[in-house]
Formats: structure tokens, C-alpha cells, sequence
């Protein structure tokens, strides 16, 4: 199913007024310092009210079936409001390696309750290297010998891993690196939140000791799913980023029509006149680049693994670009805790990080150029 722009234009309206009522700054600083990171009323909200967990969750699954372009408009503007709450880990990341999964079972028992909103999950793959590549793990898991499976070894960097209520771990078989679901309450599973520079985006180090696991997939097909998975979730953190990055230029272009130095507007200077110029260029290249790499996730071309690499490039150049600029057009308020610049330096330095940092994300491009 695919919306017209008409339809994408209301979306983008609905979903705006939603973040502007439920996540102004003030909400986003009490749940910075609060646990859980977000408000499961507002979770709720979303999905009840927007059926935003569903959005882009096949209709046999109980999702409405919109694709990555519907799901881009929903991340710009919950990028543009710092938006707490687990829609990336649960959307962007578990919800996607059970379909990357193939495993019609496992999605048909888990992916429901996602879409509903009554289920929250996330994917633990990093552990303490903060390394994605599947090929990196050494968490093991092994038969129980009743049929199913026990993990062990520790994660880290997992977002919202301290509150979701499904866990899809990647450990290693004799087989390979291989996809399990683990749920909350299971036996020998310890979590623990991290301090990190983004408090905005919760993550954990969870412990698994002989933890219960169901299989997921094939066994030995965890490579598979992941790369899949990490096009699909680059795409959707760089459309999360080009909202972050837009509103660092409104914000900029706002103060400096409205702060005066000299007896005039500090945007009539020429140094800030570039400043936001080179900005408006940097988020105009990241919204264009995270559309169409969404466009040709939705269309299945075979030119979508190239396009999520490089709109994870552009997009997180784009986010620091912006988030830098936005600090030193405000000057020195732009310096302190109390301005909300520095949240949305956090966040972009953070995203650019999630996955690997420039250079995995640059090498992943020419992977996929086959370079």
C-alpha cells in the first residue's frame, strides 16, 4: 500500500501535532532523567490514536502495510521532537529482522502484538566492540536438548533493552550467527541501562545466562537477515536525522531574525547569513537522499541497498553539520544545558555512531557498490 502526497501531507500534520502536544522540550528533559525513558501513556496514544507501531507492518500481521516512505514522514517528525519512546527499536530494528526472518511463524506469534502497540521489542546484536557486523558476535547458543535453545554472553548499546518486552538476540551456532527471540521475564537475563551521551535514546548491556531461546529463521541465516535489517533501519535513522536536522535550521534561522547585535538582526550578517545557507543545503541533500533511498525500498530495486548507505552518510554529515551550526548561531546560550541545543548535538553525534560510525557506514557503501 502506498500513500499519494495528499495522504503523506496529512500524515506529516497529524504526526507534527502530535509531537508538538506530547513531546515539547519540557517532556523530552523529565524523561531524560526518568525509567522507563518514555511514558507508556503516550506509547499508548500513538498506537491507539495513529497506529504508528502498525504503519508499516504487513496487513496479515495485523499492521496497516505502508511501506518506508510513509514510515520516513513519522521519523522526520519524531526526529524533529526527539520523540522518547521505543518506536526505532521496536519498529526499525525487531520488527524488521522478523520479517527479514522469512520465518511466518514467528511473525504471525510476535508481530500482532507489535502492531497493536501492546508489545515492545528490540534487536541486541552489539556487544561490548560496538561492532553490528553479525560476524563480530560471540554470544553462543546451543540446543536444550527439549527442542529449544539457551544464550549466553552479553550485549551492549541496546536501545531500550532495560524495558522491552521481547529481545531478538543474534548469537552464534555451529551453524553461524543466527537470530533468537527472548522474552522479558526469561530465566537468567539481567539488564542494566548505560550511561551514554544521548539520553534521549535509552540503551542497555544485557546478560544472558542460559537464557531460554526461540529460534527465529533458519539457523546460520543471521548475516542474511542483518544486512537486510541494517538497510531498512539506516533508512529510517537517516529520515529520523534529516528531521533532526531541519529543525536545527529553523531554530538557527528563527534566532537570528530575532536576536540583535549592533543595532540590527545578527541574521543580516554575512557569516551568519552562510552559516544558515550551508545548512539549508545540508538538509535539503539529507531529506532528498532519505526519500529516495525509501522510495526504492518500496519499490524492491535493486538500487536500494546503495541508496540506504549513502542517505546514511548524507544524513548523519547533515545532522552534525546542522546540530554544530545551530550551537554557534545561537552563541554562548547555545552552550548551556539549559538551551535545547545541545539535545539535538547528543542525538546527531549518537545516531552517527548507532551502527558503526562513519567509517563501517563509508566501507558498507562500497560493499554495496561492490567496490
Amino acid at each position: 500500500m502506498t500513500a499519494d502526497e495528499s495522504e503523506l501531507r496529512e500524515l506529516r500534520a497529524a504526526v507534527r501535532e502530535f509531537m508538538e502536544a506530547k513531546s515539547p522540550e519540557e517532556a523530552v528533559r523529565k524523561l531524560m532523567e526518568s525509567e522507563p525513558r518514555f511514558d507508556p501513556a503516550v506509547w499508548s496514544q500513538a498506537a491507539v490514536q495513529l497506529r504508528l507501531p502498525g504503519l508499516a507492518i504487513p496487513e496479515e500481521y495485523g499492521g496497516d502495510g505502508f511501506g518506508l516512505v510513509e514510515l520516513g514522514v513519522v521519523l522526520e517528525e519524531m526526529g524533529r521532537a526527539l520523540f522518547c519512546a521505543p518506536f526505532f527499536a521496536t519498529v526499525l530494528l525487531a520488527a524488521q529482522a522478523l520479517l527479514a526472518s522469512g520465518d511466518k511463524q514467528a511473525c504471525a506469534r510476535l508481530l500482532p502484538g507489535i502492531a497493536a502497540g501492546r508489545t515492545t521489542a528490540t534487536l541486541a546484536v552489539a556487544e561490548d566492540h560496538g561492532s553490528w557486523d553479525p560476524a563480530m558476535v560471540s554470544a553462543r547458543a546451543v540446543p536444550d536438548g527439549d527442542g529449544g535453545w539457551t544464550v549466553r554472553g552479553r550485549k551492549s548499546f541496546v536501545i531500550d533493552g532495560t524495558t522491552a518486552d521481547l529481545i531478538l538476540v543474534v548469537a552464534r551456532t555451529v551453524a553461524g550467527p543466527t537470530l533468537f527471540a527472548v522474552e522479558r521475564d526469561a530465566a537468567g537475563l539481567a539488564a542494566e541501562p548505560m550511561e551514554t551521551l544521548d539520553a534521549t535514546r535509552a540503551m542497555a548491556r544485557l546478560t544472558f545466562d542460559a537464557v531460554p531461546a526461540t529460534l527465529v529463521g533458519s539457523e546460520g541465516a543471521g548475516g542474511r537477515i542483518m544486512a537486510r535489517v541494517l538497510d531498512i533501519a539506516s533508512v529510517g535513522l537517516a529520515a529520523e536525522q534529516a528531521g533532526g536536522a531541519r529543525r536545527c535550521l529553523e531554530t538557527s534561522a528563527d534566532y537570528a531574525r530575532v536576536r540583535h547585535q549592533f543595532g540590527r538582526p545578527i541574521g543580516s550578517f554575512q557569516a551568519v547569513k552562510h552559516k544558515c545557507a550551508d545548512m539549508l543545503v545540508q538538509v535539503e541533500l539529507a531529506e532528498a537522499s532519505s526519500r529516495e533511498a525509501a522510495r526504492l525500498a518500496d519499490e524492491d530495486s535493486p538500487d536500494f541497498a546503495v541508496a540506504a548507505a549513502v542517505a546514511h552518510a548524507c544524513c548523519s554529515r547533515a545532522y552534525m553539520t546542522a546540530a554544530m551550526e545551530n550551537i554557534q548561531v545561537h552563541g554562548g546560550i547555545g552552550f548551556t544545558w539549559e538551551h535545547p541545543a545541545h539535545l539535538y548535538f547528543r542525538r546527531a553525534k549518537s545516531s552517527q555512531l548507532l551502527f558503526g560510525g562513519p567509517a563501517v557506514y563509508h566501507e558498507r557503501l562500497l560493499d554495496r557498490l561492490g567496490i
